[in-house]
């Protein structure tokens, strides 16, 4: 009896100890596992080589001169801390936003066309990828231009030239550049050390929207808040006044106005098609439109209809 007592004392000792060592060991991997991932801080100008996603080629370029109009969204939690293109990991509390094209870092000024809000962001990843759409900003992006419930908006983006310049000549040297879009809010200029004399225009193959001549008044700062026990300084956003304006698919541009018309009558079906001729690099081109449109969902949807047309090359203008 005495020896059967021992057996199951000892066998009671061994599995506690096992039971000790299971949680010591499952502790250490969700330490492991679940450790915030480390921030790299060296800096890296990253511009990259021409890629296919999708079906469709993008070309990446070093540029200072770039000014658009479309289509944003943003993008939080599911991708929070996972790796940027630029090889930082995305955190969805920084002003950061991603972009098919531009140099990281640069930065951007986002204006939403719907409300006049505008924040300045640094471009640090790659994206977006869904059609239609021209800028993927980060969620706190996304909650200071207020558009986080309708996950969308028609904006304005603005590369500043010279600050990019200054970002690009610091990345170059091996310097992080991770929170000067902060500073920039707050002041309107860059930290100590990042400054480049400003140049001359930079030639530049982007083609602009006739959206961009959206007039806005003078900028007029929100003041500083509270939130989450957070301030947020003045002025982290401004506000503005925009003028008004409209939504259009564009299924394509033609040298000769017959080809433009043939189009425009074969998407008459889809929605309200136009031909308008416009001047390009000393050129007339027709562009075949259909719109306006009532919502970035009614684009959309007229959108994916173009492009299983056969119009690949179909964008959402803002105008």
């Amino acid at each position: 009896m005495k020896n059967l007592v021992s057996i199951l004392l000892l066998c009671a000792v061994t599995l506690m100890m096992t039971a000790c060592a299971e949680v010591e060991f499952g502790s250490a991997m969700y330490k492991k596992f679940n450790r915030p991932p480390e921030n790299t801080s060296k800096g890296v100008l990253k511009v990259g080589k021409p890629y296919t996603v999708m079906g469709k080629t993008y070309y990446p370029a070093e540029t200072y001169d770039y000014v658009e109009t479309g289509i944003a969204s943003w993008y939080g939690p599911g991708f929070h801390a996972n790796k940027t293109a630029s090889g930082e990991r995305y955190d969805q509390n920084e002003l950061t936003a991603a972009h098919r094209t531009l140099q990281m870092p640069s930065l951007v000024r986002v204006t939403n066309l719907d409300n006049g809000r505008s924040v300045v962001v640094r471009v640090n990843d790659r994206g977006p990828f869904a059609r239609g759409r021209i800028l993927d900003v980060s969620a706190k992006a996304a909650e200071l231009l207020g558009m986080v419930r309708t996950g969308t908006a028609r904006v304005k983006l603005e590369l500043l030239a010279d600050e990019s310049r200054a970002l690009a000549n610091a990345a170059r040297n091996g310097k992080s550049t991770k929170g000067v879009e902060v500073a920039f809010n707050q002041t309107g200029q860059l930290p100590g050390g990042y400054y480049v004399a400003p140049q001359g225009p930079v030639a530049s193959d982007v083609q602009l929207s006739e959206a961009d001549l959206v007039q806005t008044a003078q900028k007029d700062s929100v003041a500083g808040h509270y939130k989450g026990g957070t301030f947020y300084p003045n002025p982290v956003v401004q506000q503005s006044p925009v003028s008004a304006t409209q939504i259009f698919v564009q299924a394509g541009a033609f040298g000769q106005m017959d080809n433009a018309n043939r189009l425009a009558q074969k998407l008459g079906t889809i929605a309200k098609a136009n031909v308008e001729p416009v001047q390009y690099a000393g050129k007339t081109l027709y562009k075949v439109r259909l719109g306006p449109l009532d919502s970035v969902r009614a684009a959309d949807n007229v959108l994916s209809k173009v492009l299983a047309n056969g119009q690949s090359d179909a964008i959402i203008v803002v105008q």
